[in-house]
Order: structure tokens, then C-alpha cells, then sequence
């Protein structure tokens, strides 16, 4: 197998695509291409075919095993990894695809993690009954600081694995690693999702004994990265890669003002079977509402509809705001399908006792409005670089 040429720079890829009318879907295959090592030319031909969870599977697996067969290795590590992405849980291809991918990503960028002096270091830190796997790297120079950075609801950490390199050549130090309910550390250890999170963080920064810490967090990384940081003043930055107040209310402020008032009165009379036939119906026609709610029960151990949306309640800013007292920013896209970027008031109301605040609101006019900005990881990667530079200066 050819591997990956590690002597040149990172490349971070730009470019937002009009790929499928349903608006998850065309996020997801975006994502592919920006994120994870596909190409245009070939997700471009299937894309329109791809109408349900089952068409998403077949389409991604027969792209990435043309892609072996042509000897395309990163393209095929895109395609075997994210056609599992919409695979449930209880599909035995779901973890075998999983686990050809990740196979696949080690041989490939093998010589960035191998030999006597490897440029990232794969690491593992205990945690509970599990290990958190942890990519560490330093910079060439002097370092501009400490970076800890995670993803979130759907997230795995070989997909950031440029975000980290660029963060190096950036002058950072980093450790990037993938907590419960991420990756494989939920595919092949078993740990579902937990809301404080100051206690995975509080491992990794007690293993490497890290002080003065920048935590970034990647979409529902918004809500855990300064929920860790409220806890724990080892972080003394906070940046939030995504307007997250509530997780609860970010998942029902999708729907209509009408379903969401009935929505919180179901909820508040513990009406189960009347949430669960809502959105049973809401998922037969909507993809992305039967995605999440098939995600959510596999990755935080819900029984159905009611238990998720009681679940997401406890990812709640609110009750732990008061307690973040450092300097924060916070990115946003004004066109995110997940997440309504206006609902970074609520987050700024909570904020009372932040060091400093600081809202980035990225646009279509940067290819950056997206959800976690998609389409130019660069230019928000940029902006959170002379941010750290920034506040390091206003501090000394």
C-alpha cells in the first residue's frame, strides 16, 4: 500500500458544494470532501441518489471499494469511514467499517505516527475502565501554547488529524483526544456519552500534567469544552466551535414554533408515548430527525425518543455558567442546519463571570457557513490562532 507523503505542508480544504437537496445529507457529504480525504469527482455522480440511511451506505461502500481498487487509499479511508456514519446501531457493518477505516488510516499515515522520533505521538490515557486515545504533537520552534481539543456528538478523532498538524505548524502544541461516547472509544470500548466532561478532560490534563490549557471543542464540543472548563482552571482559554447553550434546546429549536411549544408541554407532563409517536412520525419523512434520534439512543444509552430528548436536557450550560471565569470565544455559521446561530444570545446572557467574550460569526461569503464551518476549516483555525495570540498578550 502506498502511504502518505508527510513531507509536505498541511493543505486545509475550502470549498462548500450544492450535493443533495436534503440538508443533512448535503452537510455530510461536504464533510466527506472537507474533512475526510474524498473528492468532488467522485461523491459528485452519486450524490442525488442517496435519498435514505440505506441508499447513504451503499453509495459511500461502493465508492471506497473503487477507491481501493484504484489504489486511492485516503479517498477509501473517507468513504469506508463515513458510510458508517449513517449505519445504526445493531448493523454489524456499522463496526466493521468503522474498523476497516481506522486500519486503513494507520497504514496510510503511517510515517506521521511511526519511527524514533514520530511527528505525532498516539498516546492513551486511563480513564474509568477505558483508555482515551490521545495524538500528541510539538512544535518545531518556541511554543505559543497549550492546546486541548476534542469533537463532539458524532465525531471521531482521526478526522482532525490535519486540523492538529496545521495547529502544529501554527507553533501550538497540542493533545487531541477522543472522549466517551466519540469514536472508538464508543464503537469498540463500549463508553457511551457523559455531560460532565470535566471529568474526562480533568484525566487527560492530570496524565500529561498540563497547566495553562487552551480547550477547544468541535460542535457539541461548544457545550463541552466550557462545561469542562467551569470545573477545572487548568484551562485558562476557552473556545467553543459552535453556538451550544443546551443541547435539548438546539435539537427542538430545529422544528417549528407549533412542534416546539407541544414539544415542551409533552416533555413537562411526561408524556413518553405522545414524544415518542411525534417523532416517530417526524422521522419517517424527515432524514435527518430519524438519524439523530437513532444516533442519540445508540451514543448516550436511551431507550427511545422520551429518554434522548431527557438525556440531552443535562447538556445544559446554564446550570454551570456562572462558574466559567475565563476568556472565551465562541464561533458560530450563519447558515448551520443544526444549530440557529442567534440562540448565542441565550449563551451570552448566561456568561456573566467570562473573563472576556468574544463572538465570531462566519458567513457564505467566507465558505464557512456550514455547520463547525465545513466548507474553510482554515480561516476559523486562523481566527482562533490570533485569538490565543491575542489574549496571551492582553494577560502578560
Amino acid at each position: 500500500m502506498e502511504k502518505y507523503d508527510v513531507t509536505q505542508p498541511v493543505q486545509l480544504k475550502k470549498g462548500i458544494y450544492k450535493l443533495n437537496d436534503e440538508r443533512n445529507f448535503d452537510y455530510q457529504l461536504n464533510r466527506v470532501i472537507n474533512w475526510d480525504g474524498g473528492r468532488i469527482e467522485d461523491v459528485q455522480p452519486v450524490a442525488a441518489k442517496i435519498k435514505t440511511s440505506a441508499d447513504w451506505k451503499r453509495e459511500l461502500i461502493a465508492l471506497g471499494d473503487v477507491a481501493i481498487s484504484e489504489n486511492r487509499v485516503q479517498n477509501a479511508i473517507a468513504y469506508y469511514r463515513m458510510s458508517e456514519f449513517f449505519m445504526y446501531d445493531g448493523d454489524p457493518d456499522k463496526k466493521a467499517y468503522y474498523e476497516k477505516a481506522t486500519k486503513l488510516f494507520y497504514e496510510y499515515y503511517a510515517d506521521y505516527f511511526e519511527g524514533e522520533n514520530p511527528r505525532i505521538k498516539k498516546l492513551s490515557v486511563p480513564y474509568e475502565n477505558v483508555k482515551l486515545p490521545v495524538m500528541h504533537v510539538v512544535p518545531n520552534g518556541k511554543s505559543r501554547g497549550t492546546i486541548l481539543l476534542h469533537g463532539g456528538n458524532d465525531s471521531y478523532f482521526e478526522e482532525f488529524l490535519f486540523t492538529v498538524l496545521y495547529l502544529q505548524e501554527q507553533g501550538f502544541e497540542v493533545y487531541m483526544f477522543e472522549g466517551p461516547g466519540q469514536g472508538g472509544v464508543m464503537r469498540l470500548q463500549g463508553m457511551h456519552f457523559t455531560h460532565e466532561w470535566e471529568k474526562p478532560v480533568k484525566a487527560v490534563l492530570d496524565f500529561f500534567n498540563l497547566t495553562d490549557v487552551t480547550i477547544i471543542g468541535i460542535s457539541l464540543g461548544g457545550y463541552l469544552a466550557p462545561r469542562a472548563a467551569a470545573f477545572d482552571k487548568r484551562i485558562t482559554k476557552v473556545v467553543a466551535w459552535s453556538v451550544f447553550p443546551c443541547f435539548q434546546d438546539v435539537i427542538v429549536g430545529m422544528q417549528k414554533p407549533a412542534v416546539q411549544k407541544m414539544f415542551h408541554l409533552f416533555m413537562k407532563l411526561h408524556a413518553r408515548p405522545l414524544i415518542n409517536f411525534v417523532f416517530g412520525k417526524k422521522a419517517k419523512k424527515e432524514p435527518v430527525i430519524d438519524w439523530g434520534l437513532k444516533h442519540g439512543c445508540y451514543a448516550y444509552e436511551a431507550k427511545d425518543a422520551y429518554d434522548y430528548a431527557r438525556k440531552l436536557k443535562l447538556y445544559d450550560l446554564e446550570p454551570v455558567a456562572d462558574k466559567i471565569t475565563q476568556d472565551m470565544l465562541i464561533v458560530g455559521a450563519n447558515q448551520d442546519h443544526f444549530i440557529d446561530y442567534t440562540l448565542v444570545g441565550r449563551e451570552i446572557n448566561m456568561l456573566k463571570n467570562v473573563k472576556s467574550l468574544t463572538f465570531r460569526l462566519f458567513t457564505d461569503k467566507e465558505d464557512a457557513r456550514n455547520h463547525c464551518n465545513v466548507g474553510n476549516g482554515k480561516i476559523v483555525l486562523d481566527e482562533i490562532c490570533g485569538w490565543i495570540e491575542r489574549i496571551n498578550a492582553k494577560n502578560a
